[in-house]
This record gives structure tokens, C-alpha cells and sequence, in this order.
């Protein structure tokens, strides 16, 4: 299953209204809970970012650099110098050097007032990226992502990003980094896009709009090697850290990302919810809903919980029952909040089959809509019943970050790899359920044929 509000925006720019909205940016994700927990994570981004900045002609200036507790391989960056890093371009990184060229990047886009130059493509392109993060409705994320696909082509954008990617790797030459690591994150990446296409069939937009191959790219090329002189000349600095030994313990990936069960409840980190049911329910999910039945053998109790199309005009909770669904066969309702959250719920007229009871509710949350239906077959208490829906639906509530590190519990771990190891024996004892063995593969640099060195450091994803 696919999750369209997870699409890879490679180092965007994000184009702001008014100074002031990288905060807003990071305050939204806060309130979402979307900022990575770890801070040893968040203070090892601000190190190697304010590295790069004392080496860049805004040294001095407030830049605040956040990880994004996101597994999309994105980057992005405010005209007021807020740095986003999503912890899923971490994972394809293989050294404080590679890291270091993503974050010098987006700095470059700072500096060069990119997104102030910006027209079209970053207005959009930057939005998207952030409001991918912080799970608002995945078919307006789908909507302008189709219409950065249109945009992303301009001539503009790929001026652009060559002249982040210049800035860049003067940062990291002056600050004491390989400015060649630049052109070996992109590499990587550009790998992850090609995996991202023809085997995971997903759609992906890859940094700088590049038609051809970073390792065939001269303008790429002679952007990165202008600062090379420069390195040369200059004292190279230790790391900030020790970057292997910080993979370990990352997060990866995301479980929940299309809905994850566990136990009897639900999580879906893409719009960002958690549904409790019954102790004892069998659960089942699909991209649209999640199904919860009674198999204690004493009742014949079922509840649905699906997202819908929100009306497109301001409507009440009842009136979108009434007026959308044109339900005609609800009583005794009332209006009620749900941890926040307009909602309604009522009985249903049973007016064919030998139900006891039936339910209807409807939640509104962050522009989405969502439909609580419930029903008592033949056998079953029909108080015991009541209780169960409206507990289930006084569960809905908003992910919190320990909601997210108890639904994904992949981590990188880092091994040496032993002589005769391969991907596709290691893929056999990892966690990742779809193409194992190929995204151990694009994770460390080896897509889509290359094999683990005996005595390297490796990532896998237990």
C-alpha cells in the first residue's frame, strides 16, 4: 500500500508569505507532535548546522536547524532560516560529511534568497513538503503534488538548486568537511529514486530536477569542484560526532504510515490518529478504513471507522449526515466533542435484518471527515453495545510522539559486515516488510547490485 502524503521532496525550499513562518512552520509541528524525539539527534543537526553557518556569509545570524520525525527523504529550508530535516534522509547518509552536505545545501538556499526569488515551483514544492509532515488530508497533499510534478521541470529550479549545491560545498570546504560529499549524498539519492520508481512503483522527485545521473552530471560536477581548492587548502576539522555510532538507535521508515494495528488499537501516522476498539476485538484495515468485530462468541458486535471527503462547504457534523450522506434514518442524536473535536452521534433506524441496535457518528478533524458506523447483530447485550461505541469513539484522538515510537519500532543497527555476507541473507532477518532486500541495498549506497564489504559498517533495519 502506498501512502500518497509521503511523497520524497528531495531539498526544497519552502517559499513563506512573510518572514516568520519557519517558525509557524515549526510551531504547527510541534503541536503535531512531528518533531523527532531524541535529542541527541536534534542537538548533533544543530552542531553540524551552526558549523556550516559560521563558514557562510549569514555566520552570525539565527538559523534554528530541526529534525522532523518523518521517514520521507526530505529537506527544506524557510527564508528565515529554519532548517527542516526529516529523519528519513538521515538514514541514507553514511557520514557527518554526507549530512553535512544536506544541511549546506539548504543553507545555500538561504543565503542565494532562493525562496524569496522563487516563483511557482517553490511556492508549491516547499508547501507540500511541510504539509506532508504534519498529516493534514493526504488528497489535497496528492493534488499539489500533481502540480509540482507540472512545475518542478522550469529552468529556474535547476539554477536554483546548482547554486545551493555550489554554496554548499563552499560551506563544507571552509568548515572543514569533503565538499566531494555533496555530489555523494546526491548520488545516493538518486539511487533511492531510481528504487523509489522501478521497484517500489512510487512516485519521486529527485533533487535538483536532474534529468541525467549525478555521476554524469558537468554542471553538477563543476558547481562542487570550484570549492575543492579551497578544502585543499584548508585545515580539515574532526567530526562533530561519531556518526555511525548516532545511526544506531534511528528510527526507520514508518510502520503506521497506512495504518498499523497493534493489539486493539490503531494507528495511522499519515493523518496523524489513534482509534482505540474493545479488549478482545479482531481488527482488520485497509488505505480506506479500519474493521473491528466481536469474536468473543457472545455478541454479534461490529464497528467501521473510515475517513471521508470532507463537504466543501461549512457544515456541522450533523448536517454533513443529513445534507452529505443524505442519511434520512438517524434519531435521537446529539451533538458531542471528542477530544476536541466536533463530532455527532445517534442511533439508526433498524428498519431491515435482525440487528438490536446500530450506531452513526461523524468526527471532524483537521479539514477531514470521519464516519463511525456500529452495529448489534442478534446475539449481544444492547447496553453492553452502547458502551463499547462510545468508548470506541471517545478514543479517537490526535498521534502523540509516544504514540509514534510505540506503533514504529524499526531502528537502524549498525554491524560490521562479515566475508560472504549479502544483502539477500540479511534481508531475511530484518523487520522491513516490502523489498528488504533492495532498500538495504539503496540505504547503503550499494543499489542496485553492489554487496556488503567485509570489515565496512553496514545499516539494517531490525
Amino acid at each position: 500500500m502506498k501512502a500518497p502524503w509521503l511523497i520524497p521532496l528531495i531539498f526544497t525550499a519552502v517559499q513563506a508569505s512573510a518572514a516568520g513562518d519557519g517558525e509557524k512552520m515549526y510551531n504547527d509541528l510541534r503541536e503535531k507532535d512531528a518533531i523527532y524525539p531524541d535529542e541527541n539527534w536534534q542537538s548533533y543537526v544543530t552542531e553540524v548546522g551552526e558549523r556550516l553557518l559560521t563558514a557562510s556569509p549569514d555566520a552570525g545570524a539565527n538559523y534554528n536547524f530541526v529534525v522532523v520525525d518523518n521517514p520521507g527523504v526530505n529537506a527544506s529550508a524557510t527564508r528565515d532560516g529554519y532548517i527542516f530535516i526529516n529523519r528519513g534522509i538521515i538514514a541514507y547518509c553514511r557520514s557527518e560529511d554526507e549530512l553535512a552536505g544536506i544541511i549546506g545545501h539548504e543553507i545555500g538556499h538561504v543565503v542565494g534568497r532562493h525562496v524569496q526569488r522563487a516563483k511557482g515551483l517553490n511556492r508549491l514544492g516547499g508547501l507540500l513538503g511541510w504539509l506532508g509532515v504534519i498529516g493534514t488530508a493526504s488528497y489535497g497533499i496528492k493534488d499539489m503534488g500533481d502540480t509540482l510534478t507540472a512545475t518542478a521541470v522550469s529552468r529556474e529550479a535547476r539554477e536554483y538548486e546548482l547554486q545551493a549545491d555550489a554554496y554548499g560545498a563552499d560551506f563544507l570546504a571552509r568548515a572543514g568537511y569533503d565538499p566531494l560529499a555533496m555530489i555523494n549524498v546526491i548520488y545516493v539519492l538518486k539511487e533511492h529514486e531510481l528504487f523509489s520508481k522501478s521497484v517500489a512503483n512510487r512516485p519521486s522527485v529527485y533533487h535538483g530536477l536532474f534529468g541525467t545521473h549525478p555521476r554524469n552530471d558537468r554542471r553538477l560536477h563543476d558547481a562542487v569542484q570550484n570549492a575543492v581548492p579551497l578544502a585543499q587548502r584548508a585545515t580539515t576539522r574532526p567530526p562533530q560526532r561519531d556518526f555511525w555510532e548516532m545511526l544506531g538507535g534511528l528510527v526507520f521508515g514508518d510502520e503506521a504510515a497506512t495504518g498499523l494495528i497493534k493489539g486493539s488499537t490503531y494507528y495511522h501516522s499519515g493523518l496523524r490518529i489513534v482509534v482505540r476498539f474493545p479488549d478482545g476485538w479482531d481488527l482488520n484495515n485497509t488505505p480506506t478504513e479500519v474493521f473491528g468485530r466481536d469474536i468473543s462468541g457472545q455478541a454479534d458486535a461490529s464497528i467501521t471507522v473510515q475517513r471521508q471527503q470532507p463537504a466543501g462547504r461549512r457544515q456541522t457534523p450533523e448536517d454533513y449526515l443529513r445534507d452529505t450522506l443524505k442519511r434520512d434514518d438517524i434519531e435521537s442524536g446529539e451533538a458531542i466533542e471528542v477530544n476536541g473535536y466536533e463530532a455527532f452521534v445517534a442511533d439508526v433506524e433498524i428498519l431491515t435484518g435482525d440487528a438490536q441496535a446500530r450506531k452513526i457518528a461523524v468526527v471532524f478533524k483537521d479539514g477531514a471527515v470521519y464516519l463511525f458506523k456500529g452495529e448489534l447483530g442478534a446475539t449481544g447485550d444492547p447496553a453492553q453495545f452502547e458502551q463499547q461505541f462510545r468508548a470506541t469513539l471517545a478514543s479517537f484522538r490526535p498521534m502523540t510522539a509516544a504514540d509514534l515510537e510505540d506503533a514504529n519500532r524499526q531502528r537502524i543497527e549498525v554491524v560490521t559486515a562479515n566475508p560472504g555476507d549479502s544483502y539477500a541473507a540479511l534481508a531475511r532477518k530484518s523487520s522491513i516488510k516490502s523489498f528488504p532486500e533492495e532498500t538495504l541495498r539503496v540505504i547503503n549506497g550499494h543499489y542496485p547490485r553492489g554487496e556488503p564489504r567485509a570489515g565496512d559498517y553496514i545499516k539494517i533495519v531490525r
